[in-house]
């Protein structure tokens, strides 16, 4: 930071310090305890009546402040909006002497009764004040200007996307309009849940820390726990333990969660993200895919009013029934391989070829997973399910009731992005231990993300596991599509970020 903005700043917070003693001195205490308020900014515009005078009490926070000896204009900002509130040293009395010591930023009570001024803006006369907040730092407020030629010029806004993320406080109170983006990701969250209750299916919770990760192809994040003296691992993903209440007998169960996988990050990656995955017995992928359609057809007209969305510039239709293409035919398209039967050396040749890095891809499903997300995933830009992958892809995915060498599996995708992914479960123990075995030689060979054997998973299996359908949708890249927000730190409200060093 420039050294004299720094010095700029460290005088105005030598000033709300002086004030914030100069407050307590006067008597007036520059942190409340409560306010009771019976009113707010929208509700004060959307009710007003020219022929009512209305009393409200109301609080927020001060945006804007334009003083005129003896009176002043302010404004507000509340969780709904801004509001104008007028203060007049005759109405207030001393209350008025706080306000000269009050800053843009500090949040204040108000009791008034609402009118409209000269100019046609509908405000709060003010006939009580209470301060309830005094802020020790400036907020940066955008200043506007217009230049000689007529264009707008905006001063000091908070735009630096690092600095919004690391402070999402001070970004919601700059920055307001940000906070329909979450609104809008609890109202998919709760349509979602609405959806899986009316179906009668259970919410459940299973662990976070597990002395076993496993349900999907990750590496964990690592902690100890000091009385059991043993290492445990945060959850990559809940299926194990679902499949296991499965197995116990419920019918039908989800889990809205966090996961946390210690990988890189992204536009579309952060290290903890939510979850929701779902498994139904008696019930395969075909069965799911079409429920994932009406989900996410309920979802959207239910928060949105519509199934058409802008992203990234496309325009998106969530009409069912969406596209169905296989992983092995578009592939044998893209690069004339029938990646099945070909060699690792073989489809390494044809990365090579198409420009994709191959260093770190030492499995042939790796190598078959990075020449899909290459070369076709960016082209899947209207809803379209990808089925039928390659069994070394799916350790936990049955086998493909007529097709050898694939599994029974779809990806949900939406404008070049995974959305959700699903299987026909695998229940056979001999099977699975089997396919738990070929991850081990996977891990083996370099693959830090292949699946280990879980003992106790197998032996749950053996109980007895009926046919399974199983889904996993990712909130964050979800709420991301629907909108439009082109970051996944743009739709989680404290993204991990690098730690702050200090000057």
């Amino acid at each position: 930071m420039d050294n004299n903005i720094q010095q700029d700043i460290n005088v105005l917070i030598k000033r709300r310090f002086e004030e914030l003693e100069e407050l307590r001195q006067k008597g007036f205490e520059p942190f409340a305890y409560s306010f009771e308020v019976n009113s707010d900014s929208e509700d004060v515009r959307s009710n007003f009546k020219d022929d009512e005078k209305r009393t409200v009490r109301i609080a927020g926070r001060i945006m804007a402040i334009r003083r005129m000896g003896k009176a002043s204009f302010a404004h507000i900002q509340d969780a709904n909006g801004r509001i104008q509130v007028y203060l007049r040293k005759d109405d207030i009395g001393e209350s008025y002497d706080s306000f000269k010591l009050m800053d843009i930023g500090d949040i204040i009570g108000v009791e008034g009764f609402v009118f409209k001024t000269k100019t046609g803006e509908i405000s709060v006369h003010v006939t009580s004040l209470m301060i309830l907040t005094k802020t020790l730092k400036p907020i940066p407020i955008a200043k506007e200007t217009i230049d000689e030629q007529g264009n707008k010029i905006v001063h000091d806004q908070f735009s630096d996307k690092e600095l919004r993320y690391r402070q999402r406080y001070v970004d919601l109170i700059v920055n307001p309009d940000i906070k329909d983006v979450f609104v809008k990701r609890s109202k998919i969250i709760s349509a979602m849940r609405k959806y899986l209750d009316s179906h009668d299916y259970i919410e459940v919770e299973t662990p976070i820390l597990q002395p076993m990760y496993g349900g999907a192809a990750a590496r964990p994040f690592i902690t100890h726990h000091n009385t059991l003296d043993t290492t445990l691992y945060l959850r990559i993903a809940d299926e194990l333990y679902l499949k296991r209440l499965i197995v116990g007998g419920f019918n039908g169960v989800y889990e809205i969660s966090k996961d946390f996988r210690n990988e890189g990050m992204d536009k579309t990656h952060n290290p903890e993200f939510t979850m929701m995955e779902l498994y139904v017995p008696y019930k395969d992928y075909d069965w799911m895919m079409s429920f994932v359609e009406s989900m996410i057809h309920q979802i959207c007209t239910e928060v949105f009013k519509r199934i058409e969305f802008i992203y990234d510039e496309h325009k998106i239709n969530f009409t069912s029934p969406w596209a169905r293409i296989s992983m092995i035919d578009v592939l044998k398209e893209k690069i004339n391989l029938d990646v099945l039967t070909s060699s690792f050396d073989e489809l390494k040749k044809a990365a090579v070829k198409f420009g994709i890095e191959t260093k770190g891809l030492e499995t042939k499903a790796k190598l078959i997973d990075e020449i899909f997300s290459e070369l076709v995933q960016p082209e899947l830009i209207q809803p379209t399910f990808v089925i039928d992958y390659p069994l070394e892809l799916s350790p936990l995915a049955k086998k493909h009731r007529t097709k050898k060498g694939v599994v029974e599996r779809f990806e949900g995708y939406v404008a070049g992005r995974e959305i959700c992914n699903a299987f026909s479960e695998l229940n056979d123990p001999v099977d699975q231990k089997s396919r738990f075995e070929d991850q081990v030689k996977m891990r083996e060979a370099g693959d830090e993300e292949a699946h280990q054997i879980d003992e106790d998973f197998i032996r749950a299996l053996e109980y007895g596991m009926p046919p399974t359908a199983g889904l996993g949708i990712g909130i964050d890249r979800l709420v991301m599509l629907l909108t439009n927000q082109s970051s996944i730190r743009d739709v989680i409200f404290f993204p991990q970020m690098k730690p702050e060093v200090k000057s």
